[in-house]
């Protein structure tokens, strides 16, 4: 049982530190929650974005999700995965879909809510997003990162829209 505890809180360990090693801090995504949320809640404050990314970033979904995509941008950095993959991925070919997908398992998390979130922030790119989806100035691949990014901030804001509908109701 101890074992398990330990693995777990590595997972989230690394997690948090790979985010932060390729240039994401948990303010960066609290910030995209401001966005998100700010005109349906006047009285938002940055404290309640980073406690719900913070939440977000607690679920081992979220950090399988985050470990995941990291290393294969990384390995493609790296040149490191076969052809076709590796082309595809270091150019994040528009029409490669699999970086939904596993941003799709963070946000599937907290209902339908977070798919519109995620669809309008992936768009929009605010923050942190647009520097992440910038590879020349980054010099780094970030195809399934900031998507990644995107996903946690979309679950953290509609983690945020649930608690505030119960709260109201």
């Amino acid at each position: 049982m101890l074992e398990k505890k330990r693995a777990i809180h590595m997972t989230e360990e690394t997690a948090r530190k790979w985010l932060q090693e390729r240039g994401v801090e948990i303010e960066d995504i609290a910030k995209l929650v401001f966005f998100l949320q700010e005109k349906y809640h006047p009285d938002l404050q940055m404290e309640d974005c980073i406690q719900n990314v913070e939440r977000v970033l607690s679920k081992r979904e979220v950090q399988n999700a985050i470990l995941t995509g990291i290393q294969l941008d990384i390995l493609a950095e790296q040149k490191k995965l076969g052809e076709p993959l590796q082309s595809i991925i270091e150019t994040d070919e528009s029409l490669y879909g699999v970086d939904e997908i596993l941003a799709f398992s963070i946000v599937n998390i907290y209902g339908s809510i977070g798919f519109t979130n995620y669809g309008f922030i992936d768009k929009a790119k605010p923050g942190i997003l647009e520097v992440l989806n910038d590879k020349e100035a980054t010099g780094k691949c970030h195809t399934f990162l900031d998507d990644i990014v995107g996903a946690v901030a979309a679950a953290a804001s509609s983690r945020l829209a649930h608690r505030a509908a119960n709260i109201e109701d």
